[in-house]
């Protein structure tokens, strides 16, 4: 048997997950102008409250100097507010602003609707892709 890129579900996977990543960026950029880093570290920030850019990193699977951008990008729009992390002086927490709590807000009600549709797309098929992608998160989880 020849091997079959096309069949191959890791990159069904990861083609699959860019493709829905790329049509939701599209939604949160018309709102807010946001990257996908960007909408990763406060989406995170917006569930978590205030945690150090090594958690958001962890989190989110971007490296630390891609969320250390974002973060500083977020910081002069007003979104993020930065500060020493308490129990250790070298690492930075990040945390929502208000205006940043007002966007997430905003952004939570696009990222709902989202769902809903794709959802709707896999029709009787969501409960179990849900159900596999959590399988598979779980199994890959370090």
């Amino acid at each position: 048997m020849t091997f079959q890129l096309d069949q191959f579900l890791p990159y069904r996977l990861s083609v699959a997950a860019t493709q829905v990543s790329r049509r939701f960026a599209a939604r949160y950029a018309a709102e807010a102008g946001l990257t996908i880093p960007e909408w990763r570290v406060l989406a995170h920030l917006g569930q978590s409250g205030a945690v150090s850019v090594r958690d958001v990193t962890a989190r989110v699977a971007l490296d630390k100097s891609i969320v250390s951008r974002a973060a500083s990008r977020l910081e002069k729009a007003g979104y993020v507010r930065k500060s020493s992390h308490g129990k250790d002086q070298r690492l930075v927490a990040l945390e929502l602003t208000e205006a940043g709590r007002e966007l997430m807000a905003r952004l939570g009600k696009i990222a709902e609707t989202f769902q809903a549709e794709l959802l709707a797309e896999l029709g009787a098929d969501g409960p179990a892709f849900r159900r596999a992608l959590l399988q598979l998160s779980k199994a890959t989880a370090p």
